[in-house]
C-alpha cells in the first residue's frame, strides 16, 4: 500500500503544479492534426458538421475548426452568414469529435452566436485552419 500512497501523492503534486503554472491557453503546446470534415444538409438551410482532430488544447480548438468548416460551406452555398444551433463535443484517447448544427442564410440571422462567413474564413486562412 505504501507504493500506491506514494504514487497518489506524487500524482496530486503533479496536478497541483500544473494548476499553479499559470499558463494560459495560448501558452500551451498546440500541434493540431485536422482529421476531416463531413457535412450533411439536413433541410434547406439546416446543416450538420462532423469534424475530428487530434492535438487540441481543449474544446475551443475543435469549435474553431467547426466554425472554419461552417464559414467555407456557407460561402460555397452562396450565403454570407450562419447561426449556431448546437454543438456536441467528445474526446477519447486524444481524438476530439464535434457534431454541430448551424443554419445558413444570406442575411445576418437573429441570435447571439452568428458567423459572418467571409470574416471567419479569412481568419481561418490566416491561422492555417482547414475548411471544407
Amino acid at each position: 500500500m505504501t507504493g500506491l500512497r506514494l504514487a497518489l501523492i506524487s500524482l496530486a503534486a503533479l496536478v497541483a503544479a500544473c494548476a499553479d503554472s499559470g499558463e494560459t491557453r495560448d501558452e500551451l503546446p498546440f500541434t493540431p492534426e485536422y482529421q476531416g470534415i463531413e457535412t450533411r444538409l439536413l433541410d434547406g438551410d439546416l446543416v450538420q458538421f462532423l469534424v475530428e482532430m487530434r492535438g487540441a488544447r481543449d474544446a475551443g480548438d475543435l469549435e474553431d475548426y467547426v466554425e472554419c468548416a461552417v464559414a467555407q460551406y456557407t460561402l460555397i452555398r452562396g450565403y454570407g452568414f450562419a447561426r449556431h444551433l448546437r454543438t456536441n463535443v467528445e474526446e477519447e484517447g486524444g481524438l476530439w469529435r464535434a457534431d454541430a448544427v448551424y443554419t445558413i442564410s444570406p442575411a445576418l440571422p437573429r441570435g447571439l452566436r452568428t458567423i459572418d462567413a467571409e470574416v471567419v474564413a479569412a481568419a481561418c486562412r490566416e491561422n492555417g485552419i482547414p475548411m471544407v
